[in-house]
């Protein structure tokens, strides 16, 4: 772990190695250097979830880590990797800050799939502020992506989106639209409706080919 930790960090002082791109960072921030320097050390944990193309079977359970987030580059688009990376984090710590208001948050919930015979699909069961979810899962190997098909309590509500692999489990991320669907059921099966779903929808709009998941932690 301390040999990851230190490529993790070489690997972020070489995001910051002009002025040019710390300049920029601040900019996105909208704070000062020091508010820069601290969100450098956020992006050095964030890249222990740098997702991977290994193959991904899903079986067993998954807990649930905070939300994960990804920010397609729009057609010429100029964004830079340190850019890129640094809006998804600051993305990533408002919606957690909101779902963690909302009752989602890690330690609240977790994945656990039970594969078919054939490991590329099966059931899966999870749990949100004790409301109890399940339904059946289909994984796409060749194309990476995952769907998720919930039962009647969420009305049937099916997700597809991109499944990858992570040093500490998995990420899935669907269409904002998806997830945001995801939100609304949850928050109206338990009878909460909460502006935080409002919030979060705006915060959605802001950006183009935005996509909403799960961090997930294999146990």
């Amino acid at each position: 772990m301390k040999k990851l930790t230190v490529i993790l960090a070489s690997v972020a002082l070489l995001f910051v190695s002009t002025n040019a791109d710390a300049q920029l960072l601040q900019s996105l921030l909208g704070g000062s250097s020091s508010t820069a320097g601290n969100t450098i050390g956020n992006l050095v944990n964030s890249l222990a979830g740098t997702v991977y193309s290994a193959p991904i079977s899903l079986n067993g359970t998954y807990l649930y880590n905070g939300i994960a987030v990804n920010v397609s580059k729009s057609e010429g688009g100029v964004l830079s990797n340190l850019a890129g990376t640094a809006v998804t984090s600051g993305i990533e710590a408002k919606i957690d800050e909101r779902l963690a208001q909302f009752g989602i948050k890690p330690g609240t919930f977790a994945f656990v799939f039970t594969p078919g015979e054939d490991n590329s699909q099966g059931t899966f069961v999870c749990s949100i502020g004790g409301l109890p979810l399940n339904g059946t899962y289909t994984v796409g190997q060749a194309e990476k992506t995952v769907t998720l098909q919930f039962g009647k309590v969420m009305k049937f509500l099916s997700m597809t989106g991109t499944l990858n692999s992570t040093l500490t489990g998995a990420e899935m991320v669907f269409p904002a639209n998806k997830m945001l669907a995801f939100l609304k059921k949850v928050a109206s099966v338990a009878g909460n409706y909460s502006s935080t779903i409002g919030t979060i929808t705006s915060l959605a709009d802001g950006y183009d080919n935005l996509k909403l998941g799960f961090k997930l932690a294999k146990q």
